[in-house]
Formats: structure tokens, sequence, C-alpha cells
């Protein structure tokens, strides 16, 4: 069952109609929402499950225009480097803390990012990344994309980059 934590055509910032589907929601319109979702801890703390195999996770909205989700990381859980299928995206660490590795451009190399507790992050449709719990805590963060997700690919780090290696759809998550 989905949690509707406010109404779902809510917009903080116009988003861009692409041109085969649905409003897309900017970035900042996506650190907006999990922001809102955050603040609300009473309707999304008592959902969160810790799950020692893989990373926890609980869709709480599914609207037209995008999605939230609740995800919880226990130590040494990780994404692998990923990318949102074109979608736009935003998460907010809101217990503990991550880290999160990108490319910081061709010729820069590996970029990692501490992600603290009530940091957030926003993104656009090409971006890959690979978000992990190094510490010896648990942590939860909250997730949202536009449009919703539809597919994702995975990649290996290797010497001359990344490299595509899998592409998943909704049935596999």
């Amino acid at each position: 069952m989905s949690l509707d934590l406010a109404p779902a055509h809510t917009r903080t910032n116009p988003g861009t109609r692409s041109r085969t589907g649905p409003i897309a929601l900017s970035p900042n319109a996506l650190r907006k929402i999990v922001q809102d979702v955050a603040d609300q801890p009473d309707e999304w703390l008592p959902r969160v499950r810790l799950a020692s195999g893989e990373r926890w996770y609980e869709r709480l909205r599914l609207a037209d225009d995008h999605e939230v989700w609740l995800i919880s990381w226990l130590p040494g859980q990780s994404t692998g480097f990923h990318d949102h299928g074109g979608s736009r995206g935003a998460f907010l660490v809101a217990l503990g803390e991550l880290e999160e590795l990108s490319l910081a451009g061709p010729a820069q190399g590996l970029l990692m990012r501490r992600v603290g507790s009530g940091t957030a992050r926003a993104f656009g449709p090409d971006y890959l990344h690979d978000v992990r719990n190094t510490t010896a805590g648990a942590a939860v963060t909250i997730h949202a994309y536009s449009p919703p997700l539809s597919e994702m690919s995975r990649y290996e780090l290797r010497a001359g980059g990344l490299v595509r290696t899998a592409t998943e759809g909704p049935e596999q998550w």
C-alpha cells in the first residue's frame, strides 16, 4: 500500500514536458519534495525496516509526474553505479550518513561526497552514481524521481571508465 504524503499534482517549481511523456519535475522541485517528506517523520519512520541481505525499500507515493521511495541502509550496503533511466532525481539522508561516488568528468576522475543527515542531493536525467553506507550505523534516505522510474542501468567502474553491464525494469526492483 502506498502512502500519499502530499497531493499528487503539487508543484513548487514548474517542470518540463518531455516529447513523449508526462511532465518531468526539475531537480530542485524534487529536492523540495524529499525535504517535505523528511519533515514528516511520523508518516515514514514507522515504515522503515532494516534488511541484512539487501537494502530495504518501499514506494511511498506514485503520481503521474513523480514517485517517492523510502530506503534503509545497513553498514556495507550500496547501490553500485547506476543511472535512473532518464529520470531526474533527488535524495535526502534523513538518518545517518552515506557516501556518494560519481564521475567528476572525463579528465577529473572519481568524486566522493559524504552526505550527512539532513543533506539533499538533486540531479538531472543523465546522472550516474553509486551510493553506499560506509559507516558503522544504519541510514535512511528519501528519494524522488520524475518521471517515475521505468528502467535503471547498472555499470561497472573499469580502467577506461564506467561500462554498462545490465538494464533493469521495475519488475526487478
